[in-house]
């Protein structure tokens, strides 16, 4: 089974303004980056996040598991 965190860059998402996305923490959607509920049969307490956007733009989120800022990329897959 693939995870979430199995890429070496990260997932970006095309966000307009006050749209809202929830993002996996727990790592183990069906639909990466986004929640699929998969949490829910998981060991622990990793809720979703819910983001809302606050201005057009584009959202990275981290595919290799190494951010200091879950579920957020801040460019580790780089090192």
């Amino acid at each position: 089974m693939m995870s979430i965190y199995d890429r070496k860059s990260p997932y970006e998402v095309g966000l307009t303004a006050g749209e809202t996305v929830y993002l996996c923490r727990c790592g183990g959607t069906g639909n990466p980056p986004f929640c699929d509920g998969s949490h829910n049969e998981q060991p622990g307490d990793k809720e979703p996040l819910a983001h809302q956007a606050e201005a057009d733009g584009t959202l990275y989120v981290c595919g290799c598991g190494r951010s200091g800022n879950i579920p957020f990329c801040d460019g580790s897959h780089l090192d």
